[in-house]
C-alpha cells in the first residue's frame, strides 16, 4: 500500500512538472539547486565526496564552484523529467537544437554488425534514449526501480517509441546477446555500480571503482560496435545539443581489465567535456578501492 501510494504521488509530480515550459524548468532546478547547496543535504554530501575524489587537483574554491554547479545541473535533470516521460514525442525532441557526430551512427548503422550506445549519468540521458528510440528500433537495458508499482509506468513512457525496455535479470542479458547477433541496437547506462559478480574494479577518474563487465562481454562475444551519445544542456537555457563520440579502442581488447578500463575512459571523456552536467549526486564510488567501502560515511 505504501508503495502504491509513493508511486501515485511520483506519478502526480511528473504530471505537473510536464505542464511547465522549458525555461521554467530551468528556473526551477536553479532554485532547487541553490537550496540544495545552502543546505546539508546527503545529494550534497555524496557530491562533496566525488568531486574530492575525482578532481583532487582543483583548488577547494574550484571544487566548491563545481559542487554548487553540479547540484544545479542535476536539479535542472529532476524537473526535465515531467516533460522527457510525458511530452509528446515531437515535442521532447524539439529541445534537440543539434547532433554533433551523426556520421559516427550512420557509418556504425552501415556495418551489419550490432550496436551498443552508452549513455552515460550525463546531461540528460532520457532524452538521448528518446532520440535513440527514432533512429532505429533499440533495446534499452534498465535497473527495476525499488517500487515496484512505478516499473509500469516508467515502461510505458520509456517504451512508447517502441523501445524494448530489458531488465538487468539473467533473462535480461540473454536477451541483450540475441539483439546484438540480429545486429541491433542497445542503449546501456555504463556507469552504474554493478551488483555481486557483476563488476571489475578499474579506474574511472583516477580511482578504482567497482565497472560493469557486462559491456566488454557482449563486444567479444557478438562483435559489435560501441559509440557514446550525451545530451548537453545548453548554457542559455534553449535545449540541448547530442554528441555522438567513438568508444576508446582499446574497448574492443580481449583482456576484460584492458576493455572495462577503456570503457571508463570513454566515460570519462564525456564527463571532463562538461563535468557539472554529470551527476556527482550517484554514489558512483562506493565500492571504490580508495576511500574504502565507508567513502560516503
Amino acid at each position: 500500500m505504501k508503495d502504491k501510494l509513493i508511486a501515485w504521488l511520483v506519478t502526480r509530480i511528473l504530471k505537473l512538472l510536464s505542464l511547465l515550459s522549458y525555461s521554467s524548468t530551468q528556473k526551477l532546478g536553479r532554485v532547487i539547486g541553490r537550496a540544495l547547496w545552502l543546505g546539508d543535504s546527503s545529494l550534497t554530501r555524496v557530491t562533496k565526496v566525488n568531486v574530492e575524489l575525482a578532481f583532487p587537483d582543483l583548488e577547494q574554491e574550484q571544487q566548491q564552484a563545481l559542487i554548487k554547479a553540479s547540484l544545479t545541473e542535476t536539479a535542472k535533470l529532476f524537473a526535465e523529467f515531467g516533460a522527457m516521460w510525458e511530452w509528446p514525442t515531437e515535442k521532447a525532441l524539439g529541445l534537440v537544437k543539434s547532433v554533433q557526430g551523426k556520421e559516427l551512427f550512420d557509418m556504425a548503422s552501415e556495418q551489419n554488425k550490432g550496436l551498443i550506445v552508452l549513455a552515460p549519468h550525463h546531461g540528460n540521458w532520457e532524452l538521448v534514449g528518446l532520440y535513440l528510440s527514432t533512429l532505429r528500433p533499440m533495446a534499452a537495458l534498465y535497473r527495476p526501480p525499488k517500487i515496484k508499482p512505478l516499473e509500469d509506468y516508467m515502461s510505458k513512457v520509456r517504451g512508447r517509441h517502441g523501445s524494448e525496455l530489458v531488465p538487468t535479470t539473467k533473462r535480461g542479458v540473454i536477451r541483450l546477446f540475441s539483439i546484438l547477433r540480429e545486429q541491433g541496437m542497445v542503449g546501456v547506462l555504463p556507469d552504474q555500480v554493478p551488483q555481486g559478480s557483476g563488476g571489475i574494479f578499474a579506474p574511472f577518474m583516477g580511482v578504482e571503482a567497482n565497472s560493469v563487465k557486462l559491456v566488454s562481454r557482449l563486444i567479444e562475444k557478438t562483435d559489435c560496435l560501441v559509440l557514446s551519445l550525451v545530451a548537453m544542456r545548453r548554457e542559455d537555457g534553449t535545449g540541448f545539443d547530442l554528441i555522438f563520440r567513438k568508444a576508446d579502442p582499446d574497448i574492443y581488447s580481449d583482456d576484460l581489465y584492458t576493455s572495462v578500463a577503456a570503457m571508463n575512459r570513454t566515460v570519462e571523456t564525456c564527463v571532463r567535456d562538461r563535468p557539472e552536467q554529470y551527476q556527482w549526486e550517484y554514489k558512483r564510488f562506493k565500492d571504490a578501492r580508495k576511500g574504502s567501502r565507508h567513502t560516503y560515511g
